[in-house]
């Protein structure tokens, strides 16, 4: 893997005929279809009782979906360098968010969990903001890791840590942010090029055989291992294992995780689809469709019998998929703007330079790829 420099990835120049800041497609396919697989993977979390096949599947998915977010997330942080226009960006497109979600969401939990004395606490991320807390966090060591030697070992290494020390704890849910840590310096390492070899043709060939063989391990694994293990979220003594283990199951879970990312970025559609706008409201989609998946079981939907069967596991599947596509269009991102993207410019010196800098979401509060870069 070629190290970054300590200054930004210079970038492709665009194709010939295509304006500098279009976006590329590849990257917008990427994202939509990652959340996709989230979404479909809240879905199925009721539905694993008694059912092995959707097990393999639950644990298949999880094993892939979030670290290739998170490589992603990590790729279009190359440029945060923590200068003041980054920095007000930061706190506009992911702090700010963090703490409207996460108020939001324990208020929702107050009423489906009925737990009404469930107190607001920014320091215990509740559900899907713990990946706002932790880009938060990633994105400001984004210069540590740019100027070190060796950053991905390095965040391996931090990962390993945090895997043998449980007593970290839950506080800004530390456990998981420096687990999925490698996964981020990974994205901040790569380069157009590492793209454009997993979109080769042999690649996507490969990628087929590779996906099949781990669907077979995920079912053969279901009653023998704890799916946890792509979580992130415990400590290696958390999950039953001895404090050594994490010497070994971190590297090992990393490398598996990063194959299917790299398998799942080979399928991934370069050209412009109908999806590829949704793209850009990924990060729309990951935090509203929560609500949804939270309130799925109080309300009951899983309680019907043919649920559980195999027409009923396909219907669940194309809801979440439906309701999450819904919630990354243009108009559900109008409606919700002013709490994702708000414009906060009176609360920042040089107002000017923030009313240039438009807010955006998560994946692209830093300059995108210009289109191209990735054949």
């Amino acid at each position: 893997m070629a190290q970054p420099s300590a200054t930004a990835v210079p970038s492709t120049p665009p194709q010939p005929g295509r304006p500098a800041g279009e976006r590329d497609a590849f990257f917008d396919n990427a994202k939509y279809l990652a959340i996709l697989l989230v979404a479909t993977g809240h879905a199925w979390e009721p539905l694993r009782d008694g059912s092995r096949t959707v097990s393999a599947l639950y644990m298949f998915v999880y094993a892939f979906h979030m670290p290739a977010f998170v490589v992603v997330a990590g790729y279009f942080s190359r440029s945060f360098d923590a200068s003041p226009r980054r920095l007000r960006r930061l706190v506009t497109g992911v702090a700010l968010p963090y703490v409207v979600f996460e108020t939001a969401y324990t208020l929702w939990t107050r009423w489906t969990d009925d737990a009404p004395d469930r107190p607001v606490s920014l320091l215990d991320p509740l559900y899907l903001t713990w990946f706002l807390a932790a880009l938060f966090i990633w994105r400001l060591t984004t210069p540590v890791w740019r100027s070190v030697r060796w950053p991905l070992p390095l965040a391996l290494g931090v990962a390993v840590a945090a895997s043998m020390t449980p007593s970290i704890g839950e506080g800004l849910d530390l456990q998981r942010t420096l687990q999925f840590l490698p996964y981020f310096v990974l994205g901040l390492c790569l380069k157009p090029e590492h793209f454009r070899l997993v979109r080769r043709r042999s690649a996507r060939v490969l990628a087929v055989p590779v996906f099949a063989g781990a669907l077979g391990v995920a079912y053969w694994a279901v009653p023998r291992m704890s799916g946890a293990w792509f979580y992130h979220r415990d400590s290696v003594q958390e999950l039953g294992a001895p404090g050594w283990a994490g010497l070994v199951m971190t590297p090992v879970v990393f490398g598996c995780s990063t194959l299917l990312v790299a398998c799942f970025l080979a399928w991934v559609p370069g050209r412009r689809t109908w999806f590829t706008t949704l793209g850009a409201g990924t990060l729309y989609g990951y935090l509203l469709h929560g609500f949804v998946a939270q309130g799925s079981e109080p309300w009951g939907w899983y309680d019907p019998a043919w649920v559980h069967e195999p027409l009923g596991i396909v219907v669940v599947t194309a809801v979440a998929a439906t309701v999450v596509t819904v919630l990354c269009t243009p108009p559900v991102r109008r409606l919700f703007r002013c709490v994702m993207e708000p414009d906060l410019t009176w609360a920042f010196h040089d107002r000017g330079a923030a009313r240039r800098t438009p807010v955006s979401h998560a994946f692209a509060t830093l300059p995108e790829p210009p289109a191209g870069e990735v054949r």
